[in-house]
């Protein structure tokens, strides 16, 4: 009898304990202060009339509320971001495309889309480049240095690869004329030509080069059960069809993420 009801007692202790546990670690999930950096990349995220907007900024946006997390999102130049997550605590970076190089560098939350990076030229500009061999040939392609793709390019040793800081730069010379080509993700080539006063009907697609999931990346040290909360959230708004309306309010093609993506 005795063996019995200290048995019953035991058992009770740890499960209170169990719930304690439970209960604390989502209050701890709750309470995590998150800064979370952008830069000026329409249509992704950007400023107008004072207020952040943008289909990332709607993603991320979307996700603290859900996930009962407190947040601020600030608009930064992209380098200084990037190399700010990398050093600090609580703090994340979006939207970064996921790749093998970076992978060990971040905490991953996503994805919130999926993009691809084509090589664009002027309509009738006489170009006919199918591969990389043909950008190469043509002379020198700009890409933004800590764009992905500069990345690719750099590592497979493309020749002529220059490095500017922002798209807006390589938009800017493409439109004068200093280079022949743009390269860009589909996501944001209308907004990237407006910007300079031009059209998609002024240019066309040469070729793909890369296919690219984007995420939120978060500083190594963020906690854990911050990230497995905030992932499963993440999947709960691309199952229910949520991400896909947001796609769909921002771009005439929805950039769809599968639900298991590699």
């Amino acid at each position: 009898m005795l063996d019995r009801c200290l048995s019953r007692w035991a058992a009770s202790i740890l499960t209170g304990l169990g719930l304690l546990l439970l209960v604390s670690g989502a209050s701890s999930v709750a309470a995590a202060e998150l800064r979370l950096f952008t830069e000026e990349y329409r249509p992704l995220s950007y400023t107008e009339d004072g207020q952040l907007k943008g289909m990332a900024v709607e993603v991320v946006e979307l996700l603290l509320q859900r996930a009962g997390v407190a947040g601020k999102i600030e608009l930064v130049p992209w380098t200084r971001g990037y190399h700010q997550v990398q050093s600090e605590s609580d703090l994340a970076l979006f939207p970064v495309a996921r790749t093998a190089k970076r992978e060990d560098q971040f905490t991953w939350v996503g994805p919130i889309a999926v993009s691809r990076t084509g090589v664009y030229t002027k309509r009738n500009s006489g170009l006919h480049l199918r591969n990389l061999q043909d950008l190469e040939d043509q002379g020198v392609t700009a890409v933004p240095k800590l764009w992905y793709t500069y990345e690719y390019l750099s590592d497979i040793g493309l020749k002529g690869l220059y490095a500017v800081p922002t798209p807006r730069h390589v938009a800017r010379m493409f439109k004068h004329g200093r280079i022949g080509v743009l390269v860009t993700t589909d996501m944001v080539l209308d907004d990237l030509l407006a910007e300079e006063g031009m059209s998609r009907d002024e240019v066309e697609l040469q070729f793909h080069i890369l296919d690219s999931y984007t995420y939120i990346a978060f500083s190594l040290d963020t906690s854990p059960a911050l990230i497995q909360h905030l992932q499963k959230t993440m999947d709960q708004i691309n199952r229910d069809g949520t991400l896909e309306r947001i796609h769909r309010r921002w771009f005439t093609e929805p950039y769809l993420v599968p639900l298991a993506p590699p």
